[in-house]
């Protein structure tokens, strides 16, 4: 139990793909132009992520290192194919607005990383709860990003209207530039709550070590 509960908080949180590893920054910057797309997205990635875990961790044994990573990209490519599918058949709106990046899912960093790191040297329960976490906190970063990209951008969430009508939206923001304004400013927003949290943001420059602990510290004048 204390590991499952290990692997959704490294997902969702300490090992967050996005605002942490800084992970599939495609499809972050590409589909987040709405809260549905985000989310859909997110969601489809998790599902391909459970199973592909699940499978090669069963495999792991199996599977001969020098083709693991072919091995790996076609497991994920079966159930990326299924996916595709069941939206196609089932979601078509959505579907067509995700295009390119449901196929895509197969290359993804964040999955093929995780078949890699986790999946290949555990077993197929941990692997299954590791991808539900990093799929959680992938699918939340997405839907984060899509609301207010989509709010700011159009004054609606979910395609319903919650700005005055006198509102008048912001274009930019559900354009490419629009993705990197919004996750640059939660990036900063979140490593400045560490810092806070963690107390490092109140000391001052000159207890560091030098940028990176740099063994130059004396003498560089940014620090003077």
């Amino acid at each position: 139990m204390a590991s499952i509960k290990e692997r959704l908080k490294n997902g969702i949180f300490t090992e967050n793909a996005i605002f942490v590893q800084v992970l599939a920054m495609c499809p972050t910057l590409a589909v987040t132009t709405s809260a549905k797309n985000g989310i859909g997205m997110g969601l489809a990635s998790t599902v391909v992520l459970m199973g592909s875990n699940f499978v090669i961790s069963l495999l792991r044994k199996f599977i001969p290192d020098k083709i693991r990573i072919p091995s790996f990209i076609v497991v994920i490519a079966g159930f990326v194919t299924l996916i595709q599918f069941l939206m196609q058949g089932f979601v078509p709106s959505l579907y067509k607005s995700l295009g390119i990046f449901i196929p895509l899912i197969v290359v993804n960093c964040v999955i093929l990383g995780r078949a890699e790191a986790y999946a290949s040297k555990n077993d197929p329960i941990s692997s299954i709860f590791d991808g539900l976490g990093q799929g959680i906190g992938f699918t939340l970063a997405l839907g984060v990003i899509g609301i207010i990209r989509e709010f700011l951008g159009t004054g609606k969430i979910f395609d319903i209207q919650i700005a005055p009508i006198s509102y008048e939206p912001a274009l930019i923001m559900i354009l490419a530039p629009g993705a990197f304004f919004t996750l640059g400013i939660l990036m900063a927003l979140l490593n400045y709550s560490k810092l806070k949290k963690s107390g490092k943001g109140n000391k001052r420059i000159s207890e560091f070590e030098g940028c990176a602990h740099c063994p130059n510290k004396s003498a560089c004048s940014s620090i003077k």
